[in-house]
């Protein structure tokens, strides 16, 4: 029996179709399974692309060199069986290996390497074992390899669409891998079975309880939502607070009696800045990521009647605030990237603007740049504020470009450094304050040392000394990931 007719050219097209398609699939669905352990970085991302193309050329050299050595057509029934395995395999890895991993770069490669390489490489060795099954003549060569790799290519963007604009969305990560794990397995377990293996229907039953194990798994995450590991924890020293968990950091505090209290330090100096630098009575405020929606709380309560717009990428996070922690009518909350909804703000309309918008601990790099800041202060009224969270330690790099990019902008800036750093010990949450009316910053301090606060409001020529050479960020260079120190 030739080669040819053991596996026909639909079936063989089929197959590099399919495995090319799972293995763009778990790498997208990886980011998610890792970001409760490493978070969500451009390192996280590079580490995912980079381990996964290694397993594509290990996989696509080893699968050539075994088809030459043995008989292929024995081959696309195991590797699919131990790819589906591997698949399912992946999130117990991570879920294992993950809370013992730091933030460094080589750590996160290594926890990516040891999670999605082997499935990658696995799946990968299909495509050179099919070549080499429907290849029957040396004069053929290009158009039969060509057209595989057409195919793959044509699977590994389906895949990719499928699951970045459909999957995703609709349903949590382990089902996903579950059903790609069982697909693999299945027609695997088929292709052994037209050879007459007995060993079938086990692999097929192992497999499947192997999928509903993984599917039934909800791992570290109480809320699983587009872009976070979420979960919701009670104050154990404060029956009423609600602390909002995104992947590894607290994100958001709310106090369902008492709106007004903020027990993060960042948040009562935003409060500060607020209170001192603005009107009483109601604002027009625009707030960049909403979180748990602690400041339309906050205002809503202590300035009836302002309008607030929050611009939050994650549709689950206003579920979950509504949900757990008292959100009702405080805000009308426009769902989508703020680098694209700000868009539909009219000009000249806010009197003041939040920025507390975080991938992981960084702010998304778009939301930093130059052009950014000329957009929000498109948004705002002459006299109004820009008041953003920066999260930075060490060198803090990311924090002084923050700050000269501030300075490029508004005409009057502060930056309102953490007691660490004011310490000389580390860094922490700083609170950069921008507006093209003058600050009156002798009040912000004397508000911060009524509560017996320690932040100090960093302005003039020690805001100089503070950004030194820093770079202003731009849409054309914001290494926003590689500037934090993340110890």
């Amino acid at each position: 029996m030739d080669n040819v007719s053991v596996v026909s050219q639909t079936l063989a097209r089929v197959l590099v179709f399919v495995t090319s398609a799972a293995v763009l699939v778990i790498e997208i669905l990886a980011s998610r399974l890792l970001a409760p352990y490493v978070g969500v970085s451009l390192e996280v991302f590079t580490a995912i692309i980079g381990v996964i193309l290694a397993g594509i050329s290990v996989g696509a050299w080893f699968g050539g060199k075994v088809a030459d050595r043995i008989d292929p057509t024995r081959l696309p029934g195991p590797l699919l069986i131990a790819g589906g395995f591997l698949a399912l395999v992946s999130p117990l890895v991570v879920q294992l290996v993950g809370p013992g991993v730091g933030g460094s770069p080589g750590s996160i490669v290594i926890v990516t390497a040891l999670a999605f390489f082997a499935p990658a490489a696995v799946l990968a060795a299909v495509t050179p074992v099919v070549v080499k099954i429907r290849l029957t003549t040396l004069e053929e060569t290009g158009s039969v390899v060509g057209g595989y790799s057409a195919i793959g290519t044509a699977g590994a963007i389906v895949g990719t669409f499928l699951t970045g604009f459909f999957l995703i969305a609709a349903f949590p990560t382990r089902p996903i891998i579950a059903g790609v794990g069982v697909l693999l397995i299945v027609v695997g377990s088929v292709l052994m079975l037209s050879r007459g293996r007995w060993v079938v229907a086990a692999v097929v039953a192992i497999g499947c309880l192997s999928a509903v194990a993984v599917a039934s798994s909800h791992g570290p995450c109480q809320y699983e939502t587009t872009y976070h590991c979420a979960d919701v924890l009670v104050d154990e020293g404060r029956a009423s607070g609600r602390i909002l968990v995104l992947d590894r950091g607290f994100n958001s505090y709310v106090d369902l009696a008492d709106p007004t209290y903020l027990d993060f330090r960042y948040a009562r100096v935003m409060a500060e800045v607020i209170d001192e630098e603005l009107r009483p009575g109601s604002l027009d405020v625009l707030s960049i990521g909403g979180g748990g929606l602690t400041f339309p709380h906050y205002l809503n309560a202590t300035r009836p009647g302002t309008t607030h717009i929050v611009l939050e990428i994650d549709r689950e996070l206003e579920t979950i605030a509504t949900n757990e922690l008292g959100f009702t009518d405080q805000a009308d909350v426009v769902i989508g990237d703020a680098r694209a909804t700000i868009a539909d703000v009219p000009d000249n309309s806010v009197d003041l603007v939040i920025g507390d918008a975080f991938s992981g601990f960084t702010v998304p790099w778009h939301l930093t740049t130059v052009e950014f800041n000329e957009i929000v202060d498109s948004k705002m009224r002459f006299d109004g504020i820009y008041v953003i969270n920066v999260i930075d330690e060490g060198g803090l790099q990311f924090a002084r470009a923050a700050a000269t990019t501030f300075r490029s902008v508004f005409d009057h800036v502060a930056v309102i450094a953490p007691p660490a750093y004011l310490a000389g010990l580390d860094g922490g949450n700083f609170v950069i304050v921008g507006s093209q009316a003058e600050l009156d910053l002798n009040a912000i301090v004397d508000r911060i040392r009524s509560r017996g606060g320690t932040e100090n409001a960093i302005t003039g020529t020690q805001l100089k000394e503070f950004i030194g050479s820093a770079p202003i960020l731009s849409d054309d260079f914001a290494p926003v990931d590689q500037m934090i120190d993340r110890g």
